[in-house]
């Protein structure tokens, strides 16, 4: 299974690769990463990709604290609409409760695991594939911070609990956790008080939680099939001007063959959705009379006006400026469908 993660875990990598002597764009060819996933913190890539990536920072640069440099700089926007759900949680508790359940959406290969043992609380952390040293401190750093972030600056953890063994040097752990590090542990993850559970958010509006809550419920409550996480990808990249078949396989870390042979499984195509999601776009742009067609062109992905101009009329039955006329043509609910006009 390929599980994605938001690109925003690569915010600070270039200068954390340049601080320890990497050129960043060449690690992240090496690792077969797109080079926009340092530019942008709102597309996803393949999680097994970010693993190698870190694995080889690394290892090229001889820094054993590589993941936890990264996780150090991170802060909650770096989960995406997942921090809108967990910061407005009335409780520090509360709202790692919600971040377990919704944590999917930034990561789907990481899984929070809440156990209560008379007066603490283990926060385990677990990573659906084989855990490497640095993408795992980079996790167990990174929920760390969320937790720090929540409860206060005063805020240290009893323990910190890692399943690898030690680095030569333990004093950058100490530093960026704060209290004692238990590493060839028989689980990775965080040891709280119970009472730290309890801490109040100070700026948690419960009533817009479940506002919010029941927003990013409604629009990722269920994770994606193959054939979605093709189609979100390319909805993403569509006005790039590089929506090709090979971008998208960059993402998902695989090749095209991979791509065609999953999606003929799930009934479709990759041109389809590609056309599916230009139907879309398309629709909502042609409705806007002040957007020029070379605009709309180059959001659409396509290299001159002429060729949008051809596959618009066969797509809709009419061109352009017949549509922005009001000439166009009623059109069926299947075409409304398949046209993105549901």
């Amino acid at each position: 299974m390929t599980h994605l993660i938001r690109s925003a875990c690569l915010t600070h990598y270039a200068e954390v690769a340049q601080s320890v002597g990497l050129d960043p764009e060449l690690m992240l060819k090496k690792a077969t990463l797109p080079l926009t996933a340092i530019a942008r913190a709102d597309i996803r890539i393949a999680a097994s990709a970010v693993r190698k990536l870190f694995e080889m920072s690394a290892a090229a640069s001889g820094c054993e604290t590589f993941g936890l440099r990264l996780a150090e700089r991170g802060d909650l926007s770096y989960l995406g609409p997942v921090a809108l759900v967990i910061r407005e949680q009335p409780t520090v508790g509360l709202a790692l409760q919600a971040l377990s359940r919704f944590l999917h959406i930034f990561h789907e290969g990481l899984i929070l695991k809440l156990e209560r043992h008379d007066d603490t609380v283990i926060v385990a952390v677990v990573l659906q594939a084989r855990a490497q040293r640095q993408a795992m401190e980079a996790a167990v750093g990174t929920i760390y911070g969320v937790i720090r972030a929540l409860s206060g600056q005063d805020w240290r953890p009893l323990e910190v609990h890692l399943m690898h063994s030690p680095p030569l040097d333990r004093r950058y752990h100490r530093q960026f956790f704060g209290c004692d590090i238990n590493f060839d542990s028989d689980f990775d993850g965080i040891v709280c008080r119970a009472t730290d559970m309890d801490r109040r958010i100070p700026w948690a509006d419960p009533k817009l939680a479940s506002y919010v809550q029941s927003r990013v419920d409604a629009l990722y409550g269920r994770p994606e099939s193959f054939e979605e996480k093709v189609g979100a990808l390319v909805r993403q990249l569509l006005g790039s001007g590089d929506c090709r078949i090979e971008r998208v396989a960059e993402h998902l870390a695989c090749d095209r063959r991979t791509i065609h042979r999953r999606l003929a499984d799930c009934g479709t195509t990759f041109s389809e959705i590609v056309d599916t999601a230009r139907a879309e776009l398309a629709a909502r742009l042609v409705e806007d009379r002040t957007t020029p067609a070379a605009d709309m062109a180059e959001l659409l992905g396509f290299s001159a006006q002429s060729a949008m101009a051809r596959w618009f009329r066969h797509r809709f039955g009419c061109s352009i400026t017949q549509w922005r006329k009001d000439h166009r043509p009623l059109l069926t609910s299947d075409q409304r469908g398949e046209a993105g006009l549901r």
